[in-house]
């Protein structure tokens, strides 16, 4: 119709009709919908076609015939489970339909009798000008022209079979069984057959599909179903594998996995899923031979071809799981480095092997090469706050303090509630000293115990900023909250026993002490501050040497507690054996002025004495003054001489400063994480922190205090 009104409008005989305009109009928005919705997709994928490797479809990458013949092969497939779909999978990837390699193969017989019948029913619709025609020629469209993109005739797809791409197609084979149907309907003697077979045709169909329904009940339900329909295809045992793996059943899971190692022995995903399900079940030997044995598997780097599309994505993860596992043996992390580096030279965008390699690199005391790894994972996703996270963990490794908090702050904007940004940022506020900076930390850290209001730290390091800012009674608070929530929490224990002790509530903090050496039994300056309390507060000189006894029987060079024991000795009127003892301090000590001076105090004591007539032994009942004191810890608040987990890897101490809190850090497996098929996170290591101008100071104060306690202890001891 369209060439006939074309040809009288080029003779001049006539306009176009308004039904043929209409058509028209109809065509064009069409054309202009399908362009808009080409391009819609191109901006999804990027402009990048999508990396589809042998495994997700065999035939595409065979040679010919072969290519042909199977995929000519699998249109009488799909036809087929219109026809009959008894059998549904719902995976027909892999080996589910073995390749059609000669011409003798007698599946080519499906292949012809499939044309065969397409060309009769094309012949009739095109031939005959009846109704029937244009029934049949409706039903062949929406056959045909839906299926044309999924077929692999023109271009190759990543599947073999995919029931989803006959949802439309089905709409034309039931065009056509309704009009069989019709036909066999309207002739008498068939008539009631017709409709008996209907009717059963119905009732099967209608049980199937409510049977079918359970199998999609879960991941494994289906997955577990279509190994009844085939057992041949690798990717079903992974993804019964991988649902037995999130329910933690790694034993069940790792016996499907290698069910489908045997079944595909080339294929990569496989044996990567062992070799994880191996390290989930700490069997590190098994995880590195998988793991080993996918890498091999990998395709060679050809001149002159871009790796990156011959490999799936998810396939590169090999190199970041096997570097993240040999990682933990510190003599192994060079090798790592140079697993991050080829998957890197395999992938230059390889985000993730950017942030695994930056971790290492902290590992290794590398943080400007760390830094540089971060920025290219930055320059790849800018809006990850978990990288800005990250390159923050890496200025404090860089003694960059304020370019650390600039990072922290940027990884809150993209996140305000990132939990490890929101510690950590405040821990630098409140390490840097600055009473300016003090409130934005006190509501970061509020913030942060409302995201996680089971951690003890952020509770603990609220009443360490109550501390700073003198506010007692809610330091306490929050110290107590701290203990209830972590019973035995060190940190928390031993600040909350020395602020009552600063607040001359020393009774106090002797129960606060007595549950800290309980948990902590080698405690020192728990030992020491409550030795402090025993001999000053309780009189309590035995209670007092038991605790110095204890400490040097740990570390016999502890100076502090073997001059307090000095002490008590000469509280108890032990003269001799207070000299012996100093003269066993300064020996450890040379350099320690005031023992020197405490010696000569004592000596002269016993010569006084001695002059006087007076016994140097004992007296039963003898005491010093009320005053007297023993050479209490000179750190006021302590501190650890090293920090933890400073680089990208999970765990928290418990102090800061005072008892200094371990800061918080993180992997973006995640993260990622990254994400997807979980990738390996690294180690918690050591760094050596830093002494900020606040510490500096508090030093000081602490010195100064130990002189004050050093000129009273003379003084009294100069006392009779």
């Amino acid at each position: 119709m369209l060439i006939d009104t074309l040809l009288q409008v080029l003779r001049g005989k006539d306009g176009f009709p308004y039904a043929v305009l209409q058509t028209l109009l109809k065509l064009i928005v069409l054309i202009i919908s399908t362009l808009l919705l080409v391009i819609i997709r191109v901006q999804v994928i990027q402009s990048q076609l999508p990396v589809f490797t042998r495994f997700d479809n065999p035939a595409a990458v065979s040679s010919t015939p072969s290519r042909q013949l199977t995929f000519n092969y699998l249109l009488p497939v799909n036809a087929w489970l219109l026809l009959n779909p008894s059998e549904l999978c719902c995976d027909w990837t892999m080996g589910t339909i073995p390749l059609v390699e000669s011409l003798l193969d007698s599946r080519n017989l499906a292949t012809l009798v499939f044309y065969t019948f397409l060309g009769l029913l094309a012949y009739h619709g095109l031939w005959y000008n009846h109704s029937s025609s244009k029934i049949i020629m409706m039903a062949l469209s929406l056959i045909v022209l839906p299926f044309i993109p999924a077929s692999n005739l023109f271009f190759p797809v990543g599947f073999v079979v995919a029931e989803r791409v006959l949802y439309v197609p089905s709409m034309g084979f039931c065009v056509l069984v309704a009009y069989g149907f019709k036909l066999l309907s309207q002739k008498g003697g068939l008539k009631k057959m017709s409709w008996l077979l209907m009717g059963i045709l119905l009732t099967t169909h209608a049980v199937k599909t409510f049977n079918r329904n359970w199998d999609w009940e879960s991941e494994y339900t289906l997955f577990t179903s279509a190994l009844k329909v085939n057992r041949n295809n690798a990717k079903l045992w992974n993804n019964v594998g991988h649902a037995l793996e999130n329910q933690n059943s790694y034993e069940r899971a790792l016996r499907y996995f290698l069910q489908a190692t045997r079944v595909q022995p080339d294929d990569i995903g496989a044996h990567m899923n062992v070799g994880r399900t191996y390290k989930n079940l700490n069997r590190s030997r098994e995880a590195e031979e998988a793991y080993l044995i996918a890498k091999s598997l990998m395709p060679q780097i050809i001149p002159g071809k871009k790796y990156a599309t011959r490999v799936a994505p998810n396939h590169l993860n090999v190199y970041i799981n096997l570097a993240n596992l040999i990682r933990a043996n510190d003599s192994r992390l060079e090798e790592a480095d140079q697993l991050y580096r080829q998957a890197i030279s395999m992938r230059p965008d390889f985000k993730q092997a950017y942030i695994s390699r930056g971790e290492l690199l902290l590992k290794m005391n590398k943080p400007s090469e760390a830094k540089d790894a971060y920025l290219r994972a930055l320059e790849l996703d800018h809006t990850n706050a978990d990288l800005w996270y990250n390159l923050a963990i890496v200025n404090i490794e860089m003694k960059d303090p304020s370019e650390a908090l600039r990072n922290f702050n940027r990884a809150l904007d993209l996140n305000p509630r990132h939990k490890l940004a929101l510690f950590n940022s405040a821990l630098l506020m409140q390490e840097s000293g600055e009473a300016k900076l003090r409130p934005e930390a006190n509501r970061r850290f509020l913030t942060y115990v409302k995201e996680e209001p089971d951690d003890a730290n952020g509770y603990f390091n609220l009443g360490m900023l109550a501390m700073d800012a003198n506010e007692n009674e809610e330091a306490e608070h929050w110290m107590r909250e701290a203990i209830q929530l972590q019973p035995g929490f060190r940190s928390a224990l031993f600040n909350l026993a020395l602020l009552y002790s600063q607040s001359q509530r020393e009774l106090d903090a002797l129960p606060v002490l007595e549950e800290l050496l309980r948990y902590h039994p080698e405690h020192v300056k728990g030992l020491i501050l409550k030795g402090d309390i025993l001999m000053n507060h309780r009189k309590d000189t035995r209670g007092a040497k038991t605790c110095f006894e204890r400490i040097l029987s740990m570390d016999p060079s502890n100076v502090q507690a073997k001059h307090n024991l000095c002490v008590v000795y000469f509280e108890e009127r032990e003269l001799q054996r207070a000299e012996r003892c100093l003269v066993d301090t300064l020996a450890m000590a040379p350099q320690e002025e005031y023992i020197r001076r405490h010696l000569a105090i004592v000596r002269n004591k016993m010569a006084a004495m001695s002059a006087a007539g007076q016994p140097i032994a004992p007296t039963e009942g003898g005491s010093m003054s009320d005053k007297q004191q023993g050479h209490q810890p000179e750190d006021k608040k302590e501190e650890e001489e090293e920090e933890e987990g400073r680089g990208v890897a999970s765990g928290a101490g418990e102090g800061a400063r005072k008892e200094k809190n371990l800061r918080k850090s993180s992997s973006t497996e995640n993260q990622g994480h990254g994400q997807s098929e979980k990738l390996d996170t690294g180690q918690p290591d050591k760094r050596t922190k830093s002494k900020s101008t606040k510490e500096i100071k508090d030093i000081e104060k602490k010195r100064a205090a130990a002189l004050k306690r050093l000129e009273e202890i003379e003084r009294i001891l100069s006392s009779d």
